[in-house]
């Protein structure tokens, strides 16, 4: 935008002046013919350039009214690769020197200069705006980094918390068994040696209640103990271990989970995928495993695929039909699949899982 304006301050310029030298109906024609000039020299920026000038000087040695618009003409090729050409107007000056009155000559050199500074005007203009762009993109690609990074850092913080809290309620539960279900059962065992060996049928009565009270109270420790740590098994540390030990070939986990899943559908998908993996240790000559778990509004949906071409193993082996049996218990559909590969599809609805 700014070349185009100080384009057509430089034509009313030249247009003025040309008017005060020849007011007759030819002025139409350089002014045309500058019109024309300029335009092309906005659209070229090659060899072609320096025609359109060599043309213009050529005419303005014959016609002294084209000279008055060598500072337009100039205007394009300042700060071009083709700048040095523009020694050729020194030749239609050199001519007009004696032709044209020394004023209208003086003009026409300072307009010449006012060209070239209006040139680097607008292009230190163009090159702070194109520098501004550049910053204000690189800065915003720089926050979004930032935020990106940020988010990252949040989500590793809330995994690694929850891991934590995790490995504390193992911790609990491991010092629970070792500690007071040890004990429990030295209890229980020392009170059905007494009471074996008593005799006193008031006593044995009461021995046996006593024997009856800490069997119940083991029971509800090993409950708790089992909740606990079914409740402390991180699924995708599980998922990631089992791909991570997995050496047959490569294999990928694409895990996409945002809650924390049942047990039983804990459990279900680390069966799922180990019989899985299994079949293909055991039936395939496949180079690379997925194994895909996605979280939806409805169900969970695990699929493990490999991109073996032989060896496919059947649809009724004891693995497979174990993997049935875990997933319908849940309410679950398997679709097992052997074209392209082979491919274990399972579905579990969670309103169906306690």
């Amino acid at each position: 935008m700014s070349k185009l304006i100080d384009k057509l301050i430089l034509f009313i310029i030249c247009v003025a002046v040309l008017a005060q030298y020849q007011a007759d109906i030819y002025i139409v024609v350089p002014v045309i013919s500058a019109i024309t000039a300029t335009a092309l020299l906005s659209y070229i920026e090659n060899a072609a350039s320096v025609g359109v000038l060599t043309v213009w000087c050529g005419v303005s040695l014959f016609v002294p009214s084209f000279i008055f618009f060598l500072p337009l003409i100039c205007y394009d090729l300042y700060l071009s690769r083709w700048r040095w050409f523009l020694l050729l107007v020194l030749i239609p000056l050199g001519v007009a020197y004696d032709s044209l009155p020394l004023d209208k000559f003086i003009l026409i050199l300072l307009f010449t200069a006012l060209s070239y500074l209006l040139k680097r005007r607008s292009a230190d203009l163009e090159q702070t705006k194109s520098q501004y762009l550049s910053l204000r993109d690189t800065t915003k690609e720089f926050s979004m980094q930032l935020e990106n990074k940020n988010k990252e850092l949040l989500e590793k913080q809330d995994y690694e918390i929850h891991l934590a809290t995790l490995n504390e309620r193992n911790r609990i539960a491991r010092d629970i068994h070792d500690n007071v279900g040890h004990i429990l059962s030295n209890s229980i065992l020392q009170t059905g040696a007494l009471l074996a060996t008593c005799r006193d049928e008031a006593l044995k009565e009461r021995l046996q209640t006593l024997k009856d009270t800490l069997s119940s109270g083991m029971d509800s420790i090993r409950s708790s103990i089992h909740d606990l740590h079914d409740e402390s098994v991180d699924l995708y540390a599980e998922l990631r271990s089992l791909t991570e030990g997995f050496t047959f070939c490569e294999i990928s986990l694409d895990y996409d989970v945002d809650s924390n899943p049942p047990k039983a559908i804990k459990y279900t998908t680390l069966v799922v995928v180990k019989e899985a993996l299994s079949n293909v240790i055991r039936h395939s000559n496949a180079t690379r495993v997925t194994v895909t778990l996605r979280e939806h509004p409805a169900f969970y949906q695990l699929v493990v695929r490999d991109n073996g071409s032989q060896k496919t193993p059947s649809t009724d082996g004891i693995g497979l039909k174990n993997i049935a049996q875990r997933v319908e218990a849940l309410s679950g559909r398997v679709n097992i699949s052997s074209d392209q590969g082979f491919t274990v599809f399972v579905s579990i609805p969670k309103e169906k899982v306690l």
